[in-house]
């Protein structure tokens, strides 16, 4: 946990009051990299003792962060430095590692599943496979510089993806190594919606249960429509948004009056 030995204290000498002098040093912290996005601070009452000022002046310079966009505040769990700002989906099809890298970020994840399992009549059916076909199932809490951003539920034919529990994917893309195995990843049916986040994914995104998240289930084909794999990606709501675009299409029109 990052400590904040390194502030001096606060001083009623300073022509700024003492919250706005919190305010300013927590900042500069996060600006300078010793408190990365997704970090949580030190308890309130090492705060408090660090930077030598009462608890309500504390609250008052971490409720001004707050309004910032800079922390956010988790009940019952302390103040996190916010993941930054919303990270827009692409208009085409990449992966999170490629999404990230074009962001300027660094993509890693957090494995909570990676094994093999037999489809079920409902992934059988979704996948154009046989019920009790091996499968890769891949679930991963994904991140963008150490902030978690979504997880990712996968599930790919084990065939497509030989030796798959030998790969690391706290690093690894699955994207590329589907890639790499000769498959042509061309396109995705995916559906959207929002849901409250259960206690499961609040605990593994960092956010209260019960606040909104985006669903998104895909389906990844290559250019013939063979489906190549599935995935569940839920992302913490306000981390993440949609960006799309429309364009209307003019029907040709007869001869009028």
């Amino acid at each position: 946990m990052t400590t904040f030995d390194a502030f001096p204290s606060m001083s009623a000498l300073y022509p700024d009051p003492l919250w706005v002098q919190a305010v300013d040093h927590i900042a500069r912290e996060i600006a300078e990299g010793r408190l990365p996005p997704g970090s949580r601070l030190p308890p309130e009452r090492e705060l408090c003792a660090d930077l030598n000022i009462s608890r309500v002046t504390l609250r008052k310079a971490l409720q001004k962060l707050v309004e910032d966009g800079v922390l956010r505040s988790s009940h019952g769990r302390g103040w996190f430095v916010a993941a930054g700002p919303q990270k827009d989906w692409p208009n085409s099809l990449e992966s999170f590692t490629e999404t990230a890298e074009r962001m300027g970020l660094e993509a890693s994840s957090r494995i909570l599943r990676a094994e093999v399992a037999p489809a079920t009549i409902d992934e059988a059916e979704e996948l154009a496979i046989a019920p009790g076909t091996a499968l890769f199932h891949l679930e991963r809490v994904r991140m963008l510089s150490s902030a978690p951003i979504a997880i990712d539920d996968s599930r790919v034919p084990a065939s497509m993806i030989p030796d798959a529990s030998s790969i690391d994917f706290t690093r690894a893309s699955l994207y590329e190594q589907l890639a790499g195995a000769g498959l042509d990843l061309a396109r995705a049916e995916s559906t959207i919606e929002a849901r409250p986040a259960d206690p499961y994914l609040a605990l593994h995104l960092g956010i209260e249960p019960g606040s909104p998240i985006l669903a998104m289930r895909q389906v990844v084909a290559d250019a013939g429509d063979r489906p190549i794999f599935s995935s569940l990606i839920r992302y913490a709501g306000d981390r993440y948004r949609l960006r799309t675009s429309f364009s209307r299409t003019h029907p040709h029109s007869g001869i009028t009056a």
